[in-house]
């Protein structure tokens, strides 16, 4: 609490300390649109600072006089320009960055979060391809995925030792949106981005950890913001064709006339696409999805900003399921081979976000966004085959209607006291989930037999946070944050017989968040970082057991983000974290139920290195220790956590279109058993892509699993009986992973 009134006392009265300041704006020179995360020095002066999501930044603290500002940021020409501070008169000038090569030299090491994950960040979503909505996740360094129910499901997602399920321990946005569904039918914390086309998002930032205020639930091994774009530069059509039926196109047009490249105040834009693919697998997948995308964006004025979007899904496909062993090895079924071919599903998402953002008179700046989502989902799956119903089978229906309302928003200003620099923000968010008919059904090749669970679910979170950064100088920063997240939850059984079975259950967490970076040398920044966190429950378990509601995670980190020379940066981290509680797979039910407290202790190492202008390298290597805190040893192993993680690539770029990239993945051997007598195999897979862009068109490849071994993506200990069996047996179970896989894709701008 003390820490609390600390912050609101450093908000409310450092601006009355105050010096003269200068105010600017950054600009790309063709497209006149923002650019966002440039880093402005003063030369000379103890002044450093980043441009924000329209473009703004600040130097305070200047006295009346001329001084010379440098401007960079990857991916665009560095620039160095005059400017005039005059005593207690509003300066303000507008700069225009051109694009420019994809340097490493560009990165600034500075003592903000700004450099390292995020610097990362922008070079990889410039350097390497995503052309699919899997491409955008994998951007993140040390994130794996596995898809395991036909293409159309949300992909499993590996993090920090953790297998995240669906998206338990990692929180995912799009323009500020959340993607995670809570209390979801299959898994909390469900993050199904097939929503998303690829070729909208302009950029990507992630972390690893629970430090940022700004983030609650699911925030836990990380969290992913993507962003799309305010503007087109060009429309475009682009078809894919691959092998096993693959069929993909995309549509983007210009909704405004934007031929006057100087003058882009409204930009709209419109973007469609489909997909169709029946897979690999004996039993054809007939997955196919379908996405329209719409966005508006106006400057009304030189302070305010609007945006507003529109989105729609649809999906569905047929699946094969987790496979046991012992039928490939008998040679029940093949390795594409299903024991439940009727498996599969369907889901659709449509979204409504408004965003605005306002800079006052004083500088301060006023965001908010109101979404809107309307979700329904339906699974068919079969885990334990023929264990608990040896006549129908165990397959199960999971099922829900949603809709979702939200809110965030934030005040954010500047200011100094002496040579010292404030950066205070305080934000507040509501997000209220009414989610009906959620059920999980016995069905058998998806007939319905009977319901073993059905009711509706009415789940609210209100959250507020402070965020204050201070500056002592360009080597050395302060981040301090508190957030206080409040969660309803209500759940009404529609299976027992009377109109009274509603249960309810309420909790608050407060979570501190400290990080402190400072630059050793120009080159060299030191890191710590703090803080807790926490994923919430499902509400049907929230209500019948309130005392684990909101189980909270507790992490630190220490590493550096180191530039050597010109062309290699490096981030390294030493971490560990102690979760609460635990969510583990329970096959016999078809879900994750919450399990015991663990620990997890390990090392992540991402390096970026240039060694022509035109080609790179990239690494990560990744290893944890995740064990159960209150088992005996040797049976205190975190089921499906891995201990080791590696994704590296080579990658090329040239300034006459040509671009491509070879990249491994491994994902070493992990339990799949608290005891570990039965593991899940590691593997190895490469892939490439190639692409050549001409002045109006482009043409590229795409080849996936380029050695063709064969791999088990999804895998889990289950214990399952097949038909005919005379009791269960519980082994791994998995689904196979892609063969070797070529696609083409051509694309023709206008």
């Amino acid at each position: 609490m003390r820490f609390y009134i600390l912050g609101c006392m450093i908000f409310m009265f450092f601006n009355l300390f105050a010096h003269s300041s200068f105010h600017g704006k950054i600009l790309e020179k063709i497209t006149q649109q923002p650019v966002i995360g440039a880093v402005i020095q003063v030369i000379g002066q103890n002044k450093v600072t980043t441009s924000d999501v329209n473009g703004f930044f600040e130097i305070r603290g200047l006295s009346t006089g001329t001084y010379v500002i440098k401007i960079s940021l990857i991916g665009y020409k560095p620039f160095s320009d005059s400017i005039n501070v005059m005593d207690e008169i509003k300066t303000s000038k507008t700069f225009l960055l051109e694009e420019d090569a994809i340097n490493i030299s560009e990165i600034t090491v500075t003592a903000t979060k700004d450099v390292g994950l995020n610097s990362i960040s922008r070079l990889d979503f410039s350097l390497r391809p995503h052309l699919t909505t899997q491409d955008l996740l994998r951007l993140v360094p040390g994130l794996f995925i596995a898809q395991h129910a036909g293409g159309g499901k949300a992909e499993q997602l590996f993090l920090r030792g953790f297998d995240v399920d669906h998206g338990t321990d990692v929180a995912i946005f799009v323009d500020n949106m959340p993607v995670n569904m809570v209390s979801q039918a299959h898994g909390q914390g469900y993050a199904d981005l097939h929503f998303v086309i690829p070729e909208t998002i302009e950029r990507m930032n992630f972390a690893k950890g629970p430090y940022d205020a700004k983030t609650g639930d699911f925030n836990t091994a990380g969290a992913v913001r993507f962003q799309t774009r305010n503007y087109l530069p060009r429309n475009m059509i682009k078809t894919e064709i691959g092998r096993f039926n693959t069929l993909r196109g995309v549509i983007m047009v210009n909704l405004l006339n934007n031929s006057d490249t100087s003058n882009h105040k409204q930009n709209a834009f419109i973007a469609s696409e489909y997909f169709y693919t029946n897979s690999f697998f004996d039993n054809p997948q007939d997955f196919s999805k379908v996405n329209l995308f719409g966005k508006y964006t106006n400057e009304i004025n030189k302070s305010t900003n609007l945006s507003f979007s529109l989105s729609s899904f649809r999906s569905k496909w047929n699946a094969s399921g987790e496979i046991p062993t012992r039928a490939v090895q008998s040679g029940l079924i093949s390795k594409f081979g299903a024991i439940d071919p009727s498996e599969g599903g369907n889901t659709t998402r449509i979204n409504a976000n408004l965003g605005i953002s306002k800079k006052l008179e004083n500088h301060a700046i006023i965001q908010s966004n109101v979404y809107y989502i309307k979700y329904t989902y339906n699974l068919y799956s079969n885990f334990t085959l023929f264990k608990e119903d040896t006549i129908n089978g165990d397959q199960i229906n999971q099922k829900e209607e949603r809709n979702v309302l939200g809110y965030n928003g934030s005040y954010t200003q500047e200011g100094d006291i002496g040579n010292v620099g404030f950066r205070s923000t305080i934000g507040v968010g509501l997000r209220d989930d009414q989610i009906g008919n959620i059920a999980l059904s016995h069905t058998r090749n998806r007939a319905f037999l009977n319901d073993i669970t059905l009711g509706d679910i009415h789940e609210t979170n209100f959250n507020a946070y402070v965020d204050e950064t201070i500056t002592f100088s360009p080597r050395l920063s302060l981040n301090l944050g508190l957030r206080f997240d409040n969660f309803y939850f209500s759940y009404r059984n529609k299976i027992v017989d009377t109109i009274n079975d509603l249960r309810t259950a309420q909790k608050s967490k407060v979570n501190p968040k400290i990080n402190l970076y400072y630059n050793l040398t120009g080159n060299i920044q030191l890191y710590v970082s703090a803080g807790t966190g926490f994923h919430s429950n499902d509400a049907r378990v929230a209500v019948v057991n309130p005392g684990n509601i909101l189980p909270r995670a507790v992490s630190a980190d220490v590493g550096t983000n180191l530039k050597v020379g010109k062309r290699l940066f490096v981030n390294s981290a030493i971490w560990a974290m102690d979760l609460e509680s635990e969510y583990v797979w329970v096959g016999d039910e078809g879900l994750f139920g919450p399990s015991g407290r663990t620990r997890r202790v390990g090392v992540d190492f991402s390096a970026r290195l240039q060694l022509i202008k035109w080609l790179f390298l990239d690494g990560d290597f990744n290893l944890a220790n995740p064990r159960y805190l209150d088992e005996p040893d040797n049976s205190n192993y975190v089921p499906l956590a891995p201990p080791l993680t590696s994704i590296a690539g080579i990658n090329v770029r040239t300034n006459n279109g040509i671009n491509g990239s070879l990249r491994y993945r491994y994902l070493g051997v992990r339990p799949a058993i608290e005891d570990n007598s039965i593991r899940a195999e590691d593997y190895f897979i490469m892939d490439a892509v190639f692409g050549y862009a001409f002045k109006n068109y482009q043409i590229g490849f795409m080849a996936e699993n380029l050695l063709d071994v064969y791999w088990k993506e999804a895998q889990f200990a289950t214990n399952s009986r097949l038909q005919g069996e005379p009791t269960s047996v519980n082994e791994n179970h998995y689904t196979p992973g892609t063969p070797f896989n070529i696609r083409g894709n051509f694309t023709l701008y206008f």
